[in-house]
């Protein structure tokens, strides 16, 4: 069986009210695997220099899942609801239309296109979380999308996860996540991953 792997992911794009000039965005990540009685966590994150919250949550999911070297199950999880209603309920009709609807071409249809041959290497359960409430994993892989952000910036690939010293320091700086044990072993799940077009 395929090795099973979390990933949590967010995107950020600054000045989106701006319409008179680019608007920097950034996608970052926290990759988690269980190995060895313990947690192996990885971080990555890209930018651009103009684009929107949307194209970066693309980007959040294009980059994870290339990452992986080989097949795996993924629990995909990410705040953005474009991104995980895309792929759990419109990329079949958006495949089977040519990437067509009654306005003409699929918004984003460059990066669709560019994510959906990486999805299909694994099997992925997309998941929903809401922003913003309290979810650490989301929370650090938003960190990384806003810092990658502001400073056009990229990990060019998967690094050593600064995840488990920002805990730390959410916990004695603002006491948050008190009760988020980031040792625990992962437990029985369900997962459910989304059929992927022509995958």
């Amino acid at each position: 069986m395929e090795p099973l792997v979390h990933i949590y992911a967010d995107e950020s794009c600054l000045g989106n009210q701006a319409t008179d000039r680019d608007s920097p965005g950034g996608a970052g990540g926290l990759v988690e695997y269980w190995k060895d009685d313990g947690w192996v966590r990885r971080d990555y994150w890209v930018s651009e220099p103009g684009t929107t919250n949307n194209r970066m949550a693309i980007r959040s999911a294009i980059e994870g899942l290339a990452a992986l070297k080989q097949p795996c199950r993924v629990i995909f999880t990410s705040d953005s609801q474009y991104l995980i209603k895309g792929m759990r309920e419109w990329m079949a009709g958006w495949v089977r239309r040519a990437w067509m609807r009654k306005t003409g071409v699929v918004e984003n249809a460059d990066l669709w296109k560019r994510l959906l041959p990486v999805a299909r290497r694994h099997r992925v359960d997309w998941r929903w979380v809401r922003g913003h409430a309290g979810h650490p994993q989301n929370e650090y892989a938003n960190l990384l999308a806003t810092r990658a952000a502001k400073e056009q910036s990229a990990s060019n690939g998967l690094v050593d996860s600064g995840f488990c010293a920002w805990l730390e320091e959410e916990r004695e700086t603002h006491e948050r996540y008190l009760d988020f044990f980031e040792f625990r072993p992962p437990e029985d799940d369900r997962f459910d991953p989304a059929p992927v077009p022509g995958g």
